[in-house]
């Protein structure tokens, strides 16, 4: 994010740089190129502010419904219904041991758009999975398979996304859900695809008899812990995941469908779904709110260094006219793919920084010409709700094992990335192109 912050800068400084040395200002009674780019600066830089104060009240709102779904045990019903799902996509891993528990509850997390609890359990299944590794240093099958899941979770309410286009005006804030699962769908079922058939061109150099437990990890405190179900509960426990994909899948044609039906309903629907849930678990729904609602104010206010940071610069780079040449440049190509030249550099911002992805949404479905509920505010909402931040991801997790050989695991990444993309063009080009 370094380089790409200092690029968007410097780019757009020689480029306004040039104009500014041919600039006769007793030829134009407009502001100097280099006069744009300052005011441009500092516009960009309130604007920002005023974007991360208008969406508190939001994100604040989101969170404490998550917050109640959280303590209702929401996380631990979706891990029960993956579970066997997960069995199966991790035959080396014990059913009952810990990193199935963690992997569980991480992509559950994602699931439900909450990415702050995805995170440690993200970390203590690397921990966990370390255990079973015979070659330390070297990313395992499992480490490369559960991270191209991650960065490719199935997003079932992306909330900082909906929260961020309630505040940017938009009149259908919820209607990216069918967007954002299909093209989710995609990049998960081709971070599976990749991962397993990339394996075999990535091989491991020294190999040993995996530890079918790992040292001491199967008494430490994770849930869920419990051996796979034997017998006729195994095969009720898969039965009743695989309807739920199936329904989970039936559901995107559904919502295609009727989107415009539905998605009034969608925000209403769920705030009463959440909180009589959290209500028929014996939770105290209204203190659960209050502090989720304390998390989505820290977090509003602690994004607005960033969002400064790279609003300022896309200002910038938009302000000097090279976002116009870029544009102009890229737009034949990628508009006939239905991928927008607008659009553009969030495809390319997504997998390298969150913080930098968010902030360009923020510019992008505030921008008067583009606004949330266009073609291309709903493609660049979905694309930031797609995917996850793959070099970010893979440097946590990999770092907290002290992973060097991460093998296979960023090309598998890029795949699912790039499907995820496809898909959220095909979403969007079918419901709102």
């Amino acid at each position: 994010m370094n380089i790409i912050f200092f690029l968007l800068i410097s780019i757009a400084f020689l480029y306004t740089g040039y104009h500014q040395l041919g600039w006769d200002p007793a030829l134009s009674d407009a502001l100097s190129p280099m006069q744009i780019l300052s005011e441009g600066m500092m516009l960009s830089a309130k604007s920002s502010v005023e974007l991360a104060l208008g969406l508190i009240g939001v994100m604040a709102f989101f969170l404490g419904l998550m917050k109640v779904a959280e303590k209702g045990g929401l996380l631990q019903i979706i891990a029960g219904i993956v579970r066997p799902l997960m069995v199966r996509l991790f035959p080396d891993i014990p059913s009952n041991h810990p990193a199935m528990g963690a992997m569980i509850l991480n992509i559950s997390a994602n699931a439900m758009g909450l990415g702050n609890a995805a995170t440690p359990f993200g970390i203590r299944a690397m921990q966990a999975l370390d255990t079973l590794n015979p070659v330390k240093g070297t990313a395992t099958n499992a480490m490369v398979l559960f991270l191209a899941i991650n960065t490719s979770s199935v997003t079932l309410l992306p909330t900082g996304v909906i929260a961020l286009r309630a505040a940017a005006g938009s009149n259908d804030a919820a209607g990216i859900l069918a967007t954002t699962l299909f093209a989710t769908l995609c990049s998960t079922t081709a971070a599976i695809v990749a991962a397993k058939t990339y394996q075999r061109f990535f091989p491991v150099s020294h190999t040993e008899e995996i530890s079918p437990s790992g040292p001491n990890l199967q008494n430490e405190s994770m849930e869920p812990q419990e051996p796979f179900p034997l017998g006729s509960e195994k095969v009720y426990s898969e039965m009743r995941s695989y309807i739920t994909l199936g329904a989970l899948v039936c559901l995107i044609p559904i919502v295609m469908i009727y989107g415009n039906a539905i998605g009034p309903w969608v925000i209403p629907g769920l705030t009463v779904l959440l909180l009589g849930f959290g209500m028929s678990r014996g939770i105290k729904i209204y203190e659960a709110f209050v502090e989720g609602a304390k998390e989505g104010f820290q977090v509003a206010i602690k994004i607005i260094p960033f969002l400064v940071a790279i609003l300022v610069a896309v200002g910038m780079f938009r302000d000097s006219g090279v976002m116009d040449v870029f544009i102009n440049t890229l737009s034949p190509l990628t508009s006939f793919f239905g991928l927008p030249a607008e659009a553009l550099p969030m495809a390319l911002m997504r997998p390298l920084s969150g913080s930098g992805a968010y902030g360009l949404l923020a510019e992008t479905i505030n921008n008067p010409a583009i606004g949330p509920d266009s073609y291309t505010g709903y493609l660049v909402s979905t694309l930031q709700g797609s995917t996850e931040t793959t070099f970010y991801v893979l440097a946590v997790y990999f770092g907290a094992v002290q992973v060097r050989k991460s093998r296979h695991a960023l090309i598998a990444g890029l795949t699912a990335d790039l499907a995820g993309i496809i898909g959220a063009v095909a979403a969007c080009a079918y419901l709102f192109g």
